[in-house]
């Protein structure tokens, strides 16, 4: 039997590796949808647009539908809250209503900054309470779905995430390297502050893959996640080292933001996977080792 997937954000740089894991897959069709890009297997779908998003979604009959696009820029999302609200909070209540009447399972990729980071680990059944809008927006679509009563859907909460991209301002973390190899005498203030967990795309990617040929019952949320802490100023320490550049220009800051325009980041969200762990897939989690990824990565 064939299985037939979804993939929104599909030129994003998660939906990009999901789409990979997933068109590798034997006996898997994908219909990769973008916002904005088609061509080279993407088909573009406004997910703003019902009667066409319904319409797609009926002419394809999906059993999985993994959700990764969203307002994932905690920033920008303050600046639209509007936008944000739409994207992160509308279109996933609007899927959840297409699993109930279509039959399929919606994966609907959340974030770690559901949380306040005040009291880390946190497992799936912690209560969040976001401290930005960001966080909210993307609790609001959490809560959205689990309120279609018949939808079949799975939340997945992750940090932040790297992995191969065109361009490294497409991720919080890859755009780092980019930080490192400014030698042009710039200087720049980086967190030293907030703690995180960086995760692989690739590694969700094919954790996904595994989780749609899983037989037993899925729990409805879902943490996955590295184990490994770093600053942002951290991971740039971990770059110069491997490019082997000098680090003088990046100073590091252990002061939470402050000031007009600061977006609040939350101190540490690490969240508890045990729960994920105890699934019983093939390889577990399969997850990368930060600084190995970006030597291997770096490389090439």
């Amino acid at each position: 039997m064939v299985l037939k997937v979804i993939v929104t954000g599909a030129s994003g740089v998660l939906g990009s590796a999901v789409r990979k894991a997933f068109t590798a897959s034997a006996a898997t069709e994908v219909l990769s949808l973008a916002h904005s890009r088609s061509g080279d297997g993407l088909t573009k779908l406004d997910l703003l647009d019902e009667p066409e998003v319904e319409k797609v979604f009926r002419d394809f009959k999906p059993n999985w539908v993994i959700h990764c696009a969203a307002e994932r820029r905690p920033d920008v999302a303050e600046k639209d809250p509007e936008g944000a609200q739409k994207l992160n909070v509308e279109v996933p209540d609007l899927l959840a209503r297409l699993s109930k009447t279509l039959k399929f399972t919606l994966v609907y990729i959340s974030t770690d900054y559901v949380f306040d980071g005040t009291s880390p680990p946190y497992p799936p059944s912690a209560r969040p309470n976001p401290v930005q809008l960001y966080g909210q927006t993307k609790l609001d679509g959490e809560l959205r779905i689990l309120g279609v009563e018949g939808a079949t859907a799975v939340i997945i909460r992750v940090p932040v995430l790297y992995g191969p991209a065109p361009n490294n301002f497409d991720t919080a973390v890859n755009i780092l390297v980019g930080v490192v190899q400014d030698q042009s005498g710039k200087s720049y203030k980086m967190d030293h502050y907030a703690t995180r967990y960086p995760t692989c795309t690739v590694d969700i990617a094919n954790f996904l893959v595994k989780l749609s040929a899983h037989k037993k019952p899925i729990p409805p949320v879902l943490h996955y996640s590295a184990n490994e802490p770093f600053t942002k100023y951290e991971m740039c320490l971990v770059f110069a080292q491997i490019l082997g550049l000098p680090h003088s220009h990046i100073i590091p800051d252990a002061e939470p933001p402050t000031g007009a325009g600061a977006t609040t980041r939350p101190k540490d969200c690490k969240l508890y996977t045990q729960e994920t762990e105890d699934l019983g897939l093939e390889d577990g989690l399969g997850l990368s080792l930060f600084e190995e990824w970006w030597m291997e990565y770096l490389k090439k």
